[in-house]
């Protein structure tokens, strides 16, 4: 019987076309064939050799922008994140591109950046952070102080995962799907301990009533932690002995892994696993608050979406697409959390933002402001130490601006609106591994 195993010791790469040789090579082979027909058979289903692709020509691929200065940096801030879109569109397999009002630069791909890429996946354009999202679960008519009481006591913030005695575990689905893949079967030990944390950084837990019915809900804002910073870093290897061969002109940060092989397979399994990993991150801190959960949805906004054989990378970008009946876009801990309905724009390739986005680094806020006073009509709880002042409402653009230039350029409606009550982030966190 010729198997894959066979393939390989005949000097082949495993691929997406040895299923189809292998089947024409067995029934060859129950016919009489001799191992050099069977051989002949095998190299008709051997794809070409790939030609190097180099970058486009500058301007060649031109990208939406759905933003406008407005206020003191954006300017700037424009002219940054065009810059590198610019350069992100010389990618050969790129093949259009939108910027959102939240977006500000940040490496190979602006955070408010999404593309579309035909029959690739670039794990730097979702970058470590994988399948970062948010959640929403309505809690119906209680105490929003207590719930934020409750919630201080049951989730986690900060470096690492919860200790053994207080770890809690995915299902078993996902469990076993974790352990079949092999881009994620050696990091069984973080999927656990990570499981219902939510790291540091812009990440929240956030406590407020809904603006149509007073209901009290929770917002959580996480990733996939651990886990997803390792398959990022899987990936991003596996992309980088693609890009060796298939275009080496192409930064790294660049690199993709062709989807129609064993890998691009693999990963594109690795990152569904993922999602459902963080999905039921989410809930399960929902529920360990310990209020019946009325309704319940939330959506990614640091993925990759697939629409026939496109794959839509978004870095901190919503999808509007139909079948997200409901998205949430939080702006900052002051303001009110929206709940949107996409309008699948094509002026935003189906996309809206995910918050309000940055006009400058943390770094460079707190070089140039000095501490202000938090918000008094809102209950600011740091889990880790005292507040990060990187995270003020004064660190992100205009809440009244993004929502403006949401409804400027058509990208979603405004269905209803989560009042603040209050938020945990991680705050201000000793890192004695930093000092000497």
């Amino acid at each position: 019987m010729i198997t894959g195993k066979t393939l390989i010791e005949w000097g082949y790469q495993p691929a997406s076309w040895f299923g189809a040789a292998l089947h024409d090579a067995n029934d060859a082979e129950a016919h009489g064939a001799t191992e050099a027909e069977i051989r002949a058979i095998i190299a008709q289903h051997v794809p070409p050799p790939v030609e190097p692709r180099g970058l486009r020509a500058a301007g060649e691929v031109a990208f939406h922008l759905n933003i406008h200065a407005e206020g003191e940096g954006d300017a700037d801030n424009i002219a940054a994140v065009s810059a590198t879109m610019q350069e992100l569109m010389r990618v050969p397999t790129v093949e259009a591109g939108a910027v959102m009002p939240d977006a500000c630069p940040a490496g190979v791909i602006p955070v408010g950046g999404v593309v579309a890429v035909k029959g690739a996946i670039h794990p730097g354009f979702h970058s470590a952070d994988i399948c970062c999202s948010v959640a929403v679960a309505n809690l119906g008519r209680v105490d929003p102080k207590e719930v934020l009481d409750r919630a201080m006591t049951v989730t986690h913030f900060g470096p690492g995962g919860r200790q053994q005695r207080d770890q809690h575990k995915p299902s078993a689905e996902v469990m076993d799907r974790f352990e079949r893949n092999r881009f994620l079967q050696w990091h069984l030990q973080p999927m656990i301990s990570h499981f219902a944390t939510q790291g540091d950084g812009n990440h929240f837990l956030y406590v407020g009533t809904l603006q149509s019915t007073g209901d009290t809900v929770v917002v959580t804002h996480h990733g996939s932690r651990g886990p997803g910073a390792r398959l990022y870093k899987a990936g991003m290897q596996d992309a980088e002995r693609f890009r060796e061969k298939l275009a080496p002109e192409v930064p790294k940060a660049a690199a993709w892994i062709p989807f129609d092989t064993k890998e691009g397979q693999d990963y594109w399994e690795a990152l569904q696993a993922i999602k459902d990993w963080t999905r039921e991150s989410h809930f399960k801190i929902h529920q360990l608050i310990g209020f019946p959960i009325n309704d319940w949805f939330w959506n990614e906004h640091n993925f990759i979406f697939q629409r026939g054989d496109t794959f839509f990378h978004a870095k901190g970008a919503t999808p509007g697409w139909a079948e997200y009946d409901r998205t949430i876009v939080p702006l900052n801990m002051a303001e009110p959390i929206l709940i949107t309905r996409g309008t699948d724009a094509a002026n935003g390739l189906g996309f809206l933002p995910h918050g309000a986005g940055r006009n400058m680094s943390r770094t460079q806020f707190l070089k140039e402001s000095a501490p202000a006073a938090w918000p008094e009509h809102i209950d600011v709880r740091s889990f880790c130490g005292t507040p990060d002042f990187s995270e003020h409402p004064n660190a992100y653009k205009s809440a009244a601006t993004v929502r403006s230039q949401i409804a400027h350029y058509g990208l979603a409606e405004i269905v209803d609106e989560i009042l603040p009550y209050g938020s945990i982030m991680a705050g201000d966190q000793p890192q004695p591994w930093r000092k000497k």
